[in-house]
This record gives C-alpha cells, structure tokens and sequence, in this order.
C-alpha cells in the first residue's frame, strides 16, 4: 500500500528532473559548442592561406554574429579570437557585428508570444512563473512595470527594474557572463519582456559593448 502510494508522488519528481536534465544538457552542449569554435577559428592564417583569407573572414563573421545572438554561449570569447585574427582593423567589424547580434537576440525574444514561454515555464513545472508570465501578457510595457514593481516581494527586485539599461550594461561586461545567458541571452529576455524599446535598447547595448573594443585597441596601440 505504502509502495502503491510512493509511486505516483515519485513520477512527477523523475519527469521534472528528466526535464531539468534535457534543458541543463542543451545549455552545456551550447557552451561547449561556442567553446569548441572559439579553439577552431582562433588559428594563425600563414601565408599558404592568402587563398582562403576572404572565405575564413566571412565565414568567421556569420558564425559569431549567429554564435553571438544565441543563448548561453561564449561569444565575447569568440570575438577577442576574431580581434586577435584581424588585428586592430577587425575591431571594428566585430564591434558592428556584435551589436547585430544582440539586436537579432532582441528580436528574436520580441517574435516569442509571452503564452509559449509561459507553456515552456509549465512545462518545466515552474507554476508560479507561469502564472506570472500569463499575468504580464496582456499588460502594455508601462503596467508591465508597474505590476511588476508594486508585486516585487524584496526590495532588490524594484531597484533592478528602476534601473534596468545599467544593469544591462553591467551585466554584458562581466567576466563569464555565458553561465547566465551570455549576451545572446541577456538580449533574448530583454526582448521578450518588452520593457526596453529597441531605439533605447540598441543605444544601450552600442555603448554598452565599447569598453573591450577600446581595450584591446589600447592594447595594441604603440605606447
């Protein structure tokens, strides 16, 4: 009797597990895959390979722009190779390639209906994020905020929302940023959540993503 009556509180246990595991292996194969092309494109181009330069360039630049707007991959990695390969003249090109990547991250989370996530969010057995999903969907970007501010059970999560375009930018610049959504992912949820017109957004991001490209250009700079 006791075993009959374990077993069906067990079942769902092991399906959001398994599915726990699915969502957390994607994540790992996506960072790995990043990682993996990170060690394939950072290569010295010798002389031999003058024929192939044109072909490696553009190849290299669809694949970070892609690479780049996807979620939870390293593509900050990805375009320091790409700096590195191209010296100074390809900061630039991957400071203008960076900023299409996150906008198409943008609007990539901008064509996701809010109702499919919150069924991904069931799915996962994550109830009270789906409710709160399904809450927010037919609310405009203005009451969103305001829903979203006057529910907020701690303080952290209103001083977050206030300042929501600094905490983007903190956030694109720190170290390892992939294990929390990279920025493929960080502009994937700030399209979806529609509390950032693009206007703004792809100001916030262009200035956002200037310190490295200065850096490095410093760095190769003669002192």
């Amino acid at each position: 009797m006791s075993e009959a009556g374990q077993a069906p509180a067990a079942t769902p246990k092991l399906k959001l597990l398994f599915k726990m595991s699915l969502v957390v292996g994607l994540l790992l194969l996506l960072n790995f895959g990043g990682s993996l092309v990170v060690e394939q494109i950072n290569f010295q181009l010798w002389p031999e390979h003058e024929h192939l330069m044109i072909t490696v360039v553009w190849l290299a630049i669809a694949v970070y722009v892609l690479w780049m707007a996807m979620p939870f991959v390293p593509g900050i990695e990805l375009g320091l190779a790409l700096m590195v390969m191209f010296g100074s003249k390809g900061v630039v090109l991957v400071y203008l390639c960076t900023l299409l990547s996150l906008s198409l991250s943008f609007a990539m989370g901008r064509l996701i209906p809010l109702k499919a996530f919150a069924r991904f969010l069931g799915w996962l057995h994550l109830r009270k994020a789906r409710d709160l999903v399904l809450k927010l969907e037919p609310l405009n970007p203005e009451k969103k905020l305001d829903f979203l501010l006057g529910t907020a059970p701690s303080r952290v999560v209103p001083y977050l929302l206030k300042h929501r375009y600094f905490m983007i930018a903190i956030i694109l610049n720190l170290p390892g940023n992939a294990l929390i959504g990279g920025g493929g992912g960080i502009g994937l949820v700030a399209g979806m959540s529609r509390l950032y017109p693009f206007p703004k957004y792809l100001l916030l991001v262009g200035l956002a993503i200037t310190p490295l490209p200065l850096l490095f250009l410093a760095g190769r700079l003669p002192g």
